[in-house]
């Protein structure tokens, strides 16, 4: 059967081939892969229609169906619009409606074929164009901004030859009509350079998607890897990390910084009383208070349980000191309002600024967390400075602890 099919025709099906392979494997990603499913199945869609099309145009070459453009441009659309979603970027229908508007009224004047009127190839390629170069717009910003690379337009290349190669021939239908019905044949040349020119092209996009998607899914794990599955925190290999870095930086630069050791007073009996979902629900309750109470400079992480640790690069003890203050006065102030119960929450605080010299990590969390342990000895709810018996704590009445 091949045999009977010329060179453009034989490139066609070739084509329609690849795609159908692509939606398969799209359609599998969505399907078992629950990160960025919508977009994999937006990407399965364009790559079925643009299957379809193809073989389309392999069996109406003369004379392709108005079936099978419908189905280019809906192919364009769905590809648009997982890119769009991909990127987080607002749906856009406006333009997809204007394109098959656009497609359906040059039909309708040609007298519903698609391919003998010059205006009407223009139009239809014109389309394509518009939304392959939108799509590359899309992708630059998102190279741009939120993948800040150096040179965003190399995530646009395949779309963006797609566009200008769609735009070519909307130009040349346009300003050569006469050569439309014979580059439309069989055996043209122009057809065959085409379908090879779109066959790279195809392959070159699903590469970039499927590394657009892996990437994203090697930073979410990266991500997981380093944050508190209850809190969203960071964790305590990733705090760590930051208190090694900052006692690297701060040894070159002669300067000194802090870290706050915090614990949840009573915590135990928070559990116990109310259940431990409710616990949970008042581990997540702290970690907003210290987020929101906290300069966005300052890293917030979960040390394990009901522990915390604050790192403030490029601070002083008195001005830690005073940021503990307001950490410890936002817990007490802001308790968990749980149906009718209202669970008052207070946490202790010890503080330790880097020595310099050769003090690392370890020992400075160690004296933060013997600060730590005074203030829960003085009676909790207060802050304590390490290497110092003084200790701050609200004035007034102090909290009553819950029942143990």
């Amino acid at each position: 059967m091949l045999s009977s099919l010329s060179a453009t025709e034989v490139a066609f099906v070739q084509i329609s081939v690849l795609q159908a392979v692509a939606a398969l494997v799209w359609a599998l990603g969505a399907w078992f892969v629950s990160v960025e499913r919508v977009a994999a199945a937006h990407w399965a869609a364009y790559s079925a229609l643009s299957s379809l099309t193809w073989l389309l145009l392999a069996q109406n070459l003369g004379s392709p169906p108005l079936a099978g453009v419908l189905c280019g441009v809906l192919s364009a659309l769905a590809l648009r619009q997982g890119i769009r979603h991909f990127t987080r970027q607002p749906a856009g229908w406006r333009l997809g409606g204007l394109a098959l508007v656009s497609v359906l009224v040059a039909a309708t004047l040609g007298g519903g074929s698609a391919a003998p009127g010059p205006l009407q190839a223009g139009v239809n390629f014109g389309v394509l164009a518009l939304l392959y170069l939108a799509m590359a717009r899309d992708l630059h910003a998102h190279a741009r901004d939120t993948l800040q690379w150096r040179w965003p337009v190399l995530l646009t290349l395949p779309v963006l030859l797609g566009g200008l190669g769609f735009g070519a021939r909307a130009l040349r239908a346009l300003l050569a009509p006469e050569l439309v019905a014979i580059e439309m044949r069989a055996h043209s040349t122009l057809n065959v350079a085409s379908a090879l020119s779109y066959t790279v092209l195809v392959l070159m996009l699903h590469s970039m998607l499927m590394a657009l998607v892996v990437g994203r899914l090697l930073r979410d794990l990266r991500r997981l890897a380093r944050r508190d599955g209850l809190t969203g925190l960071l964790n305590r290999r990733a705090m760590h990390e930051l208190v090694d870095a900052q006692v690297l930086l701060h040894r070159r630069a002669a300067d000194t910084f802090c870290v706050l050791m915090v614990d949840v007073d009573h915590f135990k009996s928070v559990n116990d009383r109310y259940g431990h979902a409710v616990g949970d629900r008042a581990l997540r309750h702290i970690s907003g208070l210290m987020t929101q109470a906290l300069p966005p400079r300052d890293r917030v992480g979960r040390l394990g349980g009901e522990e915390f640790l604050v790192l403030l690069p490029a601070t002083a003890m008195a001005r830690a000191l005073a940021e503990a203050e307001r950490l410890r006065l936002a817990v007490r102030q802001a308790p968990l309002e749980e149906g009718a119960a209202v669970v008052v929450l207070s946490v202790s605080i010890g503080v330790a600024a880097w020595r310099g010299g050769a003090e690392d990590t370890a020992r400075l969390l160690a004296r933060a967390d013997e600060a730590l342990y005074r203030a829960k000895a003085q009676g909790r709810d207060r802050v304590v400075e390490a290497d110092s018996v003084h200790g701050r704590q609200e004035a007034g009445r102090p909290p009553e602890p819950l029942p143990r």
